[in-house]
């Protein structure tokens, strides 16, 4: 394990810790559903540092989901709060 790899972890860890604490102790819905949102981002970041550092890149089909589970995700969450507000959903 590289420095670089350490440190990346290290940042990782620090800010998944940060996500948790707004997840948690958010004063809205929506800043939970970001913060869960940034959550899925770290994840993507996570895998990729290990496949580079591993110099495996088997595992990028993973990228691939949660990219997918986030962009999903994400618009759904905006149309369940774009309709809760008020807003017409298109």
């Amino acid at each position: 394990m590289t420095v670089v790899y350490a440190l990346t972890l290290a940042l990782l860890g620090v800010a998944a810790a940060l996500t948790l604490y707004r997840a948690a102790r958010g004063p809205s819905m929506l800043d939970r559903a970001v913060a869960l949102d940034v959550m899925t981002s770290l994840a993507m970041c996570g895998a990729g540092a290990f496949a580079v550092a591993r110099d495996d890149y088997s595992d990028l089909p993973i990228l691939l989901v949660l990219s997918l589970l986030g962009f999903v995700g994400s618009v759904s969450l905006a149309r369940f709060f774009a309709a809760r507000s008020g807003r017409r959903a298109r």
